[in-house]
């Protein structure tokens, strides 16, 4: 538990499953006031506000898409409305589709690229411009992936995303840590989460993806929000721009376990 998060606002974009729900629990176990920002199903998000509360934390949701700009500004100002403070922004909305490259339409990649880094960037300019006016000693979390740095075919404008998030994520550190404002990213591997059910409820599927884990499992959210109250805290207080993997050894070339290669 992380005593300096009671009390604190977080605002969490894609809060209403998987791991954005994950988060949002978890600040809600450390007494945080959580907002939990949905797309489309209202009563997904009321689902999570009600695991929030039962946590022992507060909790409003707001509907709002991420790659509408008015829409962003309204989800940051209802964290400042409602709990009269913001403190921790994080920006978790994503999509990916497969695609092969050579196929992928214009559309696709705007797609996924206004969801992943441009309603990212919204939501970090909103919190910042939040942040330096008002003095505020703020945190921002972006959640990337461990395609910030492993290439994968056919999905490679959410690779491309995530790979323009790790130096967005960096370059927000760097301008912003004289103010002392941290800014980082988590970066998760195969995660059992809802997006990913069908996929890993075939037993070849889930053993092939096994295979490329050094520890041998799929990730659970829950591990993810714990990475993410950490970074959160003032236990991490020296640290910003960096990506924490979330990812099993994922991203330490696992080819090359018991010396081969």
């Amino acid at each position: 538990m992380f005593a300096d998060l009671e009390g604190k606002a977080v605002v969490i974009t894609g809060a209403s499953t998987g791991l954005g729900q994950a988060m949002a629990v978890r600040f809600g176990k450390e007494k945080a006031k959580v907002v939990i920002n949905y797309y489309k199903n209202e009563q997904e998000a009321l689902d999570t506000k009600k695991m929030v509360e039962e946590a022992g934390g507060e909790a409003i949701i707001f509907q709002a898409d991420v790659t509408k700009e008015e829409e962003v500004i309204s989800l940051v100002q209802s964290s400042i409305k409602e709990f009269g403070r913001l403190d921790i922004m994080i920006n978790n909305a994503g999509m990916e589709n497969a695609v092969p490259s050579h196929e992928l339409s214009l559309a696709d990649w705007n797609k996924v690229m206004d969801t992943n880094l441009t309603g990212a960037f919204l939501g970090c300019r909103e919190a910042l411009k939040h942040f330096v006016e008002n003095d505020i000693q703020g945190n921002i979390i972006n959640m990337s992936s461990v395609h910030e740095m492993i290439p994968w075919p056919t999905f490679v404008h959410y690779a491309a995303s995530k790979g323009g998030m790790k130096l967005m994520t960096e370059t927000l550190a760097l301008e912003y840590a004289p103010k002392k404002i941290r800014v980082n990213a988590i970066g998760p591997g195969a995660m059992n989460t809802p997006i990913n059910a069908e996929k890993f409820s075939d037993p070849k599927q889930r053993a092939d993806v096994e295979s490329m884990i050094p520890m041998g499992y799929i990730g659970k959210p829950e591990e993810v929000a714990a990475a993410a109250v950490w970074l959160a805290s003032s236990e991490s207080s020296y640290v910003t721009g960096h990506t924490l993997f979330v990812d099993g050894g994922m991203t330490q070339y696992p080819a090359f376990m018991a010396g081969r290669g």
